[in-house]
């Protein structure tokens, strides 16, 4: 008999395990957050928006001249601001410059009131009376003669109540009051306030 010899045995190292490496998760797509970040833009965006018009509709605005009916004290295409409250708790005064609602051509028109309600304002020889005196224009450039569009040697005309007499600084080129008579408080949308 042949002896059985045993023979040592091989052993093999057990295998490393093997895990595979977890991916990291993706954050799951947050819907209401989302939501929630989208409502809130809107509504400043929105906010903005009305706080923009209302702002401009009823304290300041820019406005541009076009035109040269008030050279030499406005100068074309220059930007000027509006002051749409200055008159929320008095009334236009006589020599401001403001801008209107102009009767003529449905358009706005920057001009200077010289005249308020219940005043006379009578053109005579290339002079503006106000109430029977002459209208000191510092404003105007040295001998300004002022005519109205008619033939007539003089003319005068009367502001009724709530009413104002407008003209342009430069008198040759403007049309305003002597053209259309005295504006209605309603058609006088605020102060311009000069540089």
């Amino acid at each position: 008999m042949v002896p059985v010899v045993a023979l040592p045995s091989t052993v093999r190292p057990a295998a490393p395990a093997v895990t595979k490496a977890k991916k990291p998760a993706k954050p799951a797509l947050n819907t209401d957050k989302l939501l929630r970040q989208f409502c809130v833009m809107a509504i400043i965006a929105l906010l903005s928006i009305g706080c923009y018009f209302a702002i401009s509709h009823y304290f300041v605005e820019t406005v541009q001249v076009v035109g040269q009916s008030m050279a030499p004290t406005l100068k074309e295409s220059n930007h000027y601001l509006l002051n749409r409250w200055a008159f929320h708790n008095h009334e236009p005064g006589r020599r401001d410059v403001v801008v209107i609602r102009d009767p003529a051509d449905h358009g706005y028109s920057v001009k200077r009131i010289v005249a308020v309600g219940g005043e006379s304002v009578l053109f005579k020889d290339g002079k503006v009376f106000v109430n029977g005196r002459e209208l000191i224009e510092p404003y105007l450039p040295e001998d300004t003669r002022t005519f109205t569009y008619k033939k007539a040697h003089e003319e005068l005309f009367l502001c009724g109540k709530d009413q104002y007499f407008v003209l342009g600084d430069n008198r040759s080129v403007s049309i305003d009051s002597r053209e259309y008579g005295p504006v209605p408080r309603a058609n006088i949308l605020g102060l311009l306030m000069l540089k």
